[in-house]
């Protein structure tokens, strides 16, 4: 794999994927899972909240220089950053995913003190005590806690943060609306976990073991879990979105037509609920959080 070098502006991708130079102790229906989908992802998704900008930096007690967002996907969770910290680092192993990042940040008129790079989250190509946070927005899960854990010790500032923060499925509306999106989920897991291959090349690590793991990993002299709630703006079309964006759901497409068919029905059921609850009509939905921090 081509490795963006944050320190000379290289900006390569490997588009060929990552199978053939995997790093390891990472899995490769991880990084495959978000291929193909970038638009949609960074269309619907949440950009990260603010107030993970403020939570993360009261507890540096200082305006970062270094902030590394792992994971980082299409940027949604490192833009948030460009004017609270000295300089951003945005690291993702899926092509698709960094790509789209890179065009986002071409179209604001060069790097400026965000850059973007193809790699995963216990190989960085940084020097060592460089950092003063490493984020992992809605992707920890997808990451091998222990070697991502000591790779964060060794980048991380003594003081510095690593947090680990997730969004909850579904957003908060109505629950007429979100136990229907909860049916679709549920019947995308029925599926997936019949497709070929699937159990053997995916690995989910669980989001409730998070602060364990970080507490378990003795890199922290102090761990806390914090939650906390972001409002924004959806109407049908984002709320519908939201669910069509999953990964699993997307993994159900791209084994073709004779899996995805299954789910014709659940989706139409979803699509014609959210349609007849927002009428047209644009509201504030409630996505919650939960952010596992340690500091070094």
């Amino acid at each position: 794999m081509t490795l963006q070098d944050s320190r000379n502006g290289k900006n390569e991708v490997d588009k060929h994927g990552s199978g053939s130079n995997m790093v390891a102790g990472n899995v490769i229906g991880n990084v495959e899972r978000f291929s193909g989908f970038e638009d949609e992802y960074d269309r619907f998704r949440p950009a990260a909240p603010q107030l993970a900008v403020e939570i993360l930096t009261k507890h540096l007690g200082k305006r970062p220089s270094v902030v590394v967002d792992l994971g980082c996907g299409t940027g949604l969770s490192s833009f948030i950053w460009q004017d609270h910290a000295d300089r951003i680092i945005g690291v993702e192993p899926n092509a698709d995913m960094i790509g789209k990042a890179q065009n986002k940040l071409s179209r604001l008129g060069g790097a400026n003190r965000l850059s973007f790079v193809q790699g995963y989250s216990n190989q960085l190509d940084l020097d060592g005590e460089s950092a003063d946070i490493l984020t992992c927005s809605q992707s920890f899960h997808w990451m091998e806690p222990q070697s991502t854990l000591k790779e964060a010790a060794r980048v991380l500032r003594k003081g510095g943060i690593f947090a680990a923060y997730d969004c909850d499925w579904p957003p908060t509306v109505h629950w007429e609306i979100e136990d229907q999106y909860i049916r679709l989920m549920d019947s995308v897991e029925a599926i997936t976990a019949t497709l070929p291959g699937q159990k053997d090349t995916v690995k989910k690590w669980r989001k409730e073991d998070h602060l364990k793991n970080m507490s378990e990993s003795r890199v922290f002299r102090f761990t806390k879990e914090v939650v906390f709630h972001d409002r924004q703006p959806c109407d049908a079309e984002r709320y519908i979105g939201l669910a069509l964006s999953q990964g699993g759901l997307q993994a159900v497409h791209k084994a073709g037509p004779a899996f995805s068919a299954v789910l014709n029905e659940d989706i139409a059921a979803f699509r014609d609920r959210a349609e007849e609850f927002f009428r047209g009509a644009t509201l504030d939905i409630l996505f919650s959080y939960r952010m596992r921090l340690g500091v070094k």
